[in-house]
């Protein structure tokens, strides 16, 4: 069993920056891909960013790519998403997911736990 715990989101102006948390407890969390989701309201959850295992890789969805940047640190253990020039659009609840297993995948289905999630806000 793996638990999660998100943090960090809030209201910020276009332009702005947050940084989330996804902090881990339970078993061996570098043994966990971890990837971050997100849902708009009236939409569907849709993939934004993930990392593997050791976070010697990440993938990111086009929409965010040069902005956000995730990251981990098993020692603590914590998967974080800095979020830079956040625009409206990034306005959603975001959800960090973890699998077990080395490899991260975009299909939320895969994933085996997940955190309660976070709102983020963004104004413009």
């Amino acid at each position: 069993q793996v638990l999660l715990v998100e943090s960090g989101g809030g209201l910020v102006q276009a332009g702005g920056s947050l940084r989330l948390s996804c902090a881990a407890s339970g078993r061996t969390f570098s043994s966990y891909a971890v990837a971050w989701f997100r849902q708009a309201p009236g939409k569907e959850r849709e993939f934004v960013a993930a990392i593997s295992w050791s976070g010697g890789n990440t993938d990111y969805t086009d929409s965010v790519k040069g902005r956000f940047t995730i990251s981990r640190d098993n020692a603590k253990p914590t998967v974080y998403l800095q979020m830079n020039n956040l625009k409206p659009e990034d306005t959603a609840v975001y959800y960090c997911a973890a699998r077990s297993g080395s490899y991260y995948l975009r299909e939320s289905r895969w994933y085996d736990y997940w955190g309660q999630g976070t709102q983020v806000t963004v104004s413009s």
